[in-house]
């Protein structure tokens, strides 16, 4: 979770350090243009659909003790997503002119790239970090299996900081294409940061096969199959709300993306975090049938999650306006578009706390080698969400509110839902997901948020306008304060147990 802290705001830094260099001209409207590229073919081969395969099924071996049958089905996998990638990379070089030409308008809808030949360009170079992300991204699952989680944890953020280096030292002389440089060498530290790691794990041996006959490859390639289609769902339904927004006032598609980012920033450090780690421990407990472990661990797992992204969620609410103000609020980027921006992270953040359970429930399945259900959830929750989408933002519109507010507020809606329904069908499956222990956690978790909401509310009253960093910083931190003291007053165990950890880890430092 630290890691994921530091990687956010290295995150931070580097859209900083990006925006100071290039602004919002034409030719960062072409990296942006060809990221989108670059992205959905690692989504599409490698992504989360891999990830959610494979951790299971590579943990399931590790734990009755196969570990050669887990490193032949690890070095197929890797063997087979080389190939793929690097076929496709090939593909996307020769054919880069058509792709940016053609289908330009579905990845990106209603972007103008003035610069195409530029796009081009910068796809082309971009294209080797698609291949080194494959690999990388398998290396991270590994790792998770052998509980080891700091160090692909920090990985991300030597993407920002070969993102930050090409823009600092390589584009003073290469232009746009030394931030497209930068992608390389940040996807390049990435890899090598992990290699070390790799090669102290025991047993580990590398086979230069493909297993398509091997029939755990083929249940890796099963379980992958509906998670693609997931994918595909979400692209098509961020691509469907793009077009929604660009009919929106001028402003609204930034303001979505920006106000989306940050409410991700706590839900990565929380849920994300939590999620890689239960993954092979749900996976373990799962393929020993030790299913009233697993679902004690699901129980432990959720009251975590709830516990720590209420206040994160109220917190964005109640702080949106000096938290945009004080992050973005210089330049070219006025108090209309932090209010715009506001708007759009105060309905995002009230779906945090589903969001952040979504990472849990989706990965418990997932051990449970079901990609199937989460995905047909997902694909009918995001239909949801386009219904929402056009009825939502035709609603906010007609009642005096920013539009794009109602796209924010589709999304938390449809993921709620999504959630409910997982939860259902969970229970249904493991008969106990700890129901009234989870629900103590969403009663302990309101009574600390109100009481950080009145201080809060409070805070934002006296505070004034020139005082941001006070504002947004001190308001973070006094808010924290107050909702953790209010469940050490509640003796919600969770307290004792985080005070034990803090307490080992200084220890062990010493």
């Amino acid at each position: 979770m630290l890691a994921f802290v530091i990687s956010n705001l290295i995150g931070l830094i580097r859209g900083i350090v990006i925006t100071r260099a290039f602004g919002t001209n034409a030719d960062l409207d072409a990296f942006n243009a060809a990221s989108r590229v670059t992205e959905l073919l690692f989504n599409l081969v490698a992504g989360g659909a891999m990830a959610s395969a494979f951790v299971p099924t590579f943990t399931g071996l590790l734990s009755h003790d196969d570990r050669h049958g887990a490193w032949q089905l690890a070095s197929s996998i890797i063997n087979l997503v080389l190939l793929v990638l690097i076929a496709l990379s090939v593909f996307a070089y020769i054919f880069a002119p058509q792709i940016v030409e053609k289908g330009l308008y579905f990845l990106a809808p209603g972007t103008v790239v003035t610069q195409q030949q530029l796009t081009v360009d910068l796809l082309r170079l971009m294209l080797p970090s698609v291949i080194i992300f494959g690999i990388s991204g398998l290396l991270m699952g590994i790792l998770n299996a052998h509980q080891i989680f700091l160090i692909p944890a920090i990985a991300p953020s030597m993407y920002s900081l070969g993102m930050i280096a090409g823009t600092i030292f390589l584009s003073p002389m290469m232009g746009i294409s030394g931030l497209a440089w930068g992608v390389v060498i940040g996807a390049a530290g990435h890899f090598l940061l992990q290699i070390p790691s790799i090669l102290r794990l025991n047993g580990k041996k590398y086979h230069f096969k493909l297993g398509l006959d091997n029939p755990v490859v083929i249940e890796v390639l099963r379980l992958m199959t509906p998670r693609l289609l997931g994918v595909a769902v979400v692209q098509l339904n961020f691509i469907v709300n793009t077009v929604i927004a660009l009919g929106l006032p001028e402003g609204s598609v930034t303001a979505l993306v920006l106000g989306f980012g940050l409410m991700m920033m706590p839900q990565m450090a929380i849920a994300q975090s939590t999620g890689i780690a239960a993954l092979p421990t749900f996976s373990t407990q799962a393929a020993q049938g030790r299913h009233t472990q697993l679902s004690n661990s699901i129980s432990v797992t959720l009251r975590w999650i709830i516990l720590l992204s209420m206040p994160a969620s109220l917190g964005l609410i109640l702080l949106r306006q000096p938290i945009v103000a004080f992050l973005y609020q210089r330049g070219e980027f006025s108090e209309y578009s932090t209010s715009l921006v506001a708007w759009a992270l105060a309905w995002y953040a009230a779906g945090l706390v589903g969001h952040s359970i979504l990472e849990v429930i989706s990965r418990a399945f997932y051990a449970l080698h079901d990609t199937r259900t989460p995905v047909v959830v997902g694909v009918i929750a995001m239909s949801l969400n386009i219904g929402l989408s056009f009825a939502l933002s035709s609603f906010f519109r007609s009642v005096g509110w920013m539009p794009h507010g109602g796209l924010a507020l589709a999304n938390s809606l449809a993921t709620a839902v999504e959630v409910v329904v997982l939860l259902v069908i969970l229970y249904k499956r493991l008969g106990y997901i700890g129901g009234r222990s989870v629900f103590s956690a969403v009663c302990q978790s309101i009574i600390g948020g109100l009481g950080m909401v009145v201080v809060l509310v409070v805070w934002n009253y006296f505070m004034s306008a020139d005082s941001l960093t006070l504002h947004a910083l001190g308001g973070i931190i006094l808010g924290g304060f107050v909702y953790s003291l209010i469940l050490w007053v509640l003796r919600v165990p969770e307290m004792g147990q985080m005070a034990g950890i803090i307490k080992r880890k200084l220890l062990k430092s010493l």
